[in-house]
């Protein structure tokens, strides 16, 4: 059972507006690169030296002539622009959440403040990796780690959620030692689940989605011909432009059947985990996460097989990058409770 609310930490409720604000900028990065936006303004931090992107005549013949490798493209600058503002908003909201910790922790020692600092000093570094995607080109490298810090920021911003909401679960004895010896399993499904989504990462940073367009087959193949040495490659030279991606097939067949078999062993974990916190823990509270980890399974898996089904449309391969951060916010979720259960208090 739950113990008695205890009261939240002051920024709750801004922290939770970050999360949905994380999750708009993600979903409008996804886009982004689905859309072959990531270079839709070939400078940085405006567009083609606007603050928001050139629309009159006189503005794209100006901005051709600047860069006549890019030409403007208003199909592509828009999104580019608009995830810039929002992730921006979104390291504004970061600023207000260490301004209330550090006003609040002089009334409250116990007001968190190291994850606020943090996950200010990550935005940053993130808004860097923004910055190196568009001026190296849609660097794999980058575009990927980019990628990663999107989810590693909204994972932070859960994870201060759940902080400052100071909630936790509390069991009966046995059952909270079984809770405690679950940690390491726990910890390793988080793993897991952050690998795939790196995995995921590096698949649509090389264009690797589409080179398997068959199911269950791959190439018509159960063992199609794959090149893992270019496809792992992390030394691609800097300089080329990289959208649409330079690899040769063999190699992007090798990256999307390594995400294809990543997404097999991730199931088969959260499905034995699930059924650990149903059958073996079989608490309410764990059944309850086990039911919540499995529906996010299996929406996840859909998601995944209809990109290749219906030949990857944009809403649905958006929708399962989101997916991928529903299930990592709620491994992190998981880890938070039991790593912070309690024993329910004895009466006096």
């Amino acid at each position: 059972m739950f113990n008695e609310p205890k009261k939240r930490y002051a920024g709750f409720k801004l922290a939770l507006a970050g999360c949905f604000l994380a999750v708009i900028v993600i979903g409008l990065g996804a886009f982004t690169r689905l859309a072959d936006a990531g270079l839709g303004c070939p400078d940085w931090p405006g567009c083609y030296g606007h603050v928001l992107w050139p629309n009159e005549h006189h503005e794209v013949i100006a901005a051709n002539n600047a860069y006549p490798h890019t030409p403007v493209d208003h199909d592509k600058t828009w999104p580019e622009m608009v995830h810039r503002y929002f992730a921006s908003s979104l390291g504004l909201l970061t600023i207000a959440l260490l301004v209330v910790a550090l006003k609040h922790r002089r009334e409250n020692p116990r007001q968190p403040i190291k994850l606020p600092v943090f996950l200010l000093a990550f935005i940053i570094l993130q808004g860097m990796f923004g910055m190196w995607t568009v001026t190296l080109k849609l660097w794999p490298q980058v575009v990927t780690l980019h990628l990663l810090g999107g989810f590693i920021t909204f994972g932070l911003l859960w994870l201060l959620t759940l902080r400052l909401n100071n909630q936790c679960w509390q069991f009966e004895q046995p059952a909270l030692q079984k809770v405690k010896n679950f940690k390491r399993l726990a910890l390793i499904a988080l793993i897991v689940v952050a690998t795939q989504i790196a995995l995921g990462g590096w698949t649509t940073s090389n264009y690797a989605a589409v080179a398997c367009p068959d199911l269950p087959t791959c190439q018509s193949h159960w063992l199609p011909a794959m090149d893992f040495f270019q496809a792992f490659n992390i030394f691609q030279g800097i300089g080329p432009n990289y959208l649409g991606g330079n690899m040769d097939n063999d190699a992007r067949v090798a990256i999307h059947f390594s995400h294809r078999v990543g997404a097999m062993v991730t199931s088969l974990l959260l499905l034995w985990i699930s059924l650990v916190l149903f059958k073996k823990i079989a608490t309410i509270e764990t059944k309850r996460m086990a039911m919540i980890i499995i529906s996010i399974l299996i929406l996840q898996v859909s998601l995944g097989l209809a990109n290749i089904v219906f030949n990857f449309p944009v809403a649905i391969a958006v929708a399962h990058n989101l997916g991928g951060a529903l299930l990592l916010l709620t491994m992190i979720t998981l880890n938070h409770r039991v790593n912070t259960c309690q024993a329910i208090p004895k009466e006096n």
